[in-house]
């Protein structure tokens, strides 16, 4: 699996020790920065990771800000990225349970970053509901996407 990864100043910490573990357990990374604890403006990174993750260029995306909601509003404005912010492993159980989210975000601000790998590590290894109730719901949420954004090039 290829995974999508970007972050802003506050979150490099946390990348960097969740980049390890995903390359040390055979996933190839795609590292959009930044790469140091300089301010910076996280829209700057996120938004061409969350690009790859939208045309299929990587599978997932994981983004590490200081609360998480940052980089999630950003990606959610792009057509096919389902970002959702997880604080722990049961959130991200449920992100990708109920609504197939393709891409997980996280606040290295509101978390550490042994709760944040567990939370990585059950969101990579969870499937989506199949029951029709749950793929009926993500289905409507798809609908809405594509009525409202812009169908990527």
């Amino acid at each position: 699996m290829k995974i999508a990864m970007a972050n802003d100043h506050a979150g490099t910490r946390m990348k960097e020790e969740i980049k390890k573990y995903l390359e040390d357990n055979g996933y190839e990374v795609v590292d959009f920065g930044t790469f140091d604890e300089e301010s910076c403006d996280l829209s700057d990174f996120v938004y061409p990771a969350a690009l790859a993750v939208a045309k299929g260029e990587c599978d997932r995306g994981i983004f590490c800000d200081g609360v998480g909601y940052g980089s999630a509003l950003i990606a959610n404005k792009i057509n096919g990225c389902y970002a959702a912010v997880c604080q722990d492993p049961l959130c991200a159980t449920l992100a990708r349970q109920h609504t197939d989210s393709n891409i997980l975000c996280l606040g290295a601000k509101i978390i550490g970053g042994l709760i944040a790998l567990e939370t990585v590590k059950t969101w990579l290894n969870t499937d989506p509901l199949m029951e029709e109730k749950y793929r009926r719901r993500v289905k409507k949420v798809q609908e809405i996407n594509d009525k409202h954004c812009t169908k990527l090039d």
